[in-house]
């Protein structure tokens, strides 16, 4: 990270942590999904848990703030949950690794996070804050899941929240049960209009649609149209471990889904991604978007950059899954980026 201190405010973990302050600009980067966990600890312990991050290292430090969808608790307890096909609970180190790559900030509003229960996700919060790793999207109630982290940088206020529209219900946060953020219009519109009245910029994060399919689902669509509508400025989405489109939807710019990032798994379906840099300021706010090739055999669990030919037909493929949405990513250079 930069050298420079600025103040930041974080509601939902209750921590201090330090933000840079060098330039007029914001950058803010938003990557998919980091689960390292499973049947590939052994891999990726043996070379090491910062192993991951070393091919996007240098993009990461030279953000104010880095988020990231956390697809697994981060424990060694809990009561793993049995009624369903995949659970995943990652190792501590994990939680080290990850800020030592540059992340500051993780969603845990996702089908995962609640994949060894309360006992597993009061641990993984117990881990992200000795780490100097702020929360959204999951707590020990649902006015804690709600929560949203603030931070002020260069003198703006940038509020992040995070929902899950994902099964099983029975992961969601109750007025007395630990659990993630459900994303239900409601409550959504509520939180959103209260952090627009706290903060300059809104950004939101989603857990939805469907999983290894690239087509937006009208419910995401409806959802992501709603938050905008009650004030948030960009709606970032995970889940589908794949890419789907972007769409500017009046003073706002989505997301839906960026696709996997870190993770810990074969699957020849997750075989690009992009990270999402957004530079705000007060003259202009503009997403670049930087490919990645995430595709097990030819990279590990270590996401690298793609640029040259190969960083275009991911753009090219992004600008497809887009039309729908009458959105085009401009080429400026070899550099990639949307204006909203």
């Amino acid at each position: 990270m930069k050298s420079i201190i600025a103040c930041i405010l974080i509601v939902s973990a209750s921590l201090i942590l330090p933000v840079s302050l060098c330039a007029e600009e914001i950058v803010i980067t938003a990557v998919g999904d980091i689960m390292l966990a499973g049947r590939w600890d052994s891999v990726m312990r043996k070379k090491g848990y910062d192993y991951p991050f070393n091919g996007v290292r240098n993009v990461l430090a030279s953000s104010d703030i880095n988020l990231a969808n956390l697809e697994s608790p981060i424990a060694v307890g809990g009561q793993e949950y049995s009624e369903k096909q995949f659970r995943f609970r990652a190792k501590p180190p994990v939680a080290k690794a990850i800020r030592a790559a540059g992340f500051n900030l993780v969603t845990l509003a996702n089908n995962h996070s609640m994949d060894y229960g309360g006992e597993a996700l009061a641990e993984t919060l117990e881990h992200l804050g000795d780490n100097g790793i702020a929360w959204i999207g999951a707590g020990e109630n649902l006015s804690a899941a709600r929560k949203m982290a603030v931070y002020t940088i260069k003198g703006k206020r940038i509020a992040f929240l995070g929902y899950s529209l994902t099964q099983p219900i029975e992961f969601f946060a109750g007025q007395n049960r630990p659990g993630t953020a459900p994303g239900y219009e409601k409550l959504v519109t509520a939180d959103i209009i209260s952090a627009r009245s706290q903060a300059d910029y809104v950004i939101v994060s989603f857990h939805w649609g469907k999983e290894a399919n690239s087509t937006v689902q009208a419910y995401q669509r409806t959802a992501a149209h709603n938050a905008i509508e009650a004030g948030a400025d960009v709606i970032i989405g995970h889940h589908p471990h794949v890419l789907q489109g972007i769409e500017r939807y009046k003073n706002g710019i989505i997301f839906y889904s960026l696709g996997n990032f870190a993770f810990a798994s074969t699957s020849t379906v997750a075989d690009v991604s992009a990270m999402i840099r957004l530079k705000l300021s007060d003259g202009h706010r503009y997403a670049e978007i930087l490919p990645l090739d995430v595709l097990h055999r030819r990279v590990g669990f270590q996401p690298q950059l793609l640029t040259g030919e190969k960083g275009a037909a991911v753009i090219e493929k992004l600008n497809r899954l887009s039309q729908p949405f009458h959105t085009e990513i401009t080429n400026t250079n070899g550099t990639y980026s949307l204006t909203f």
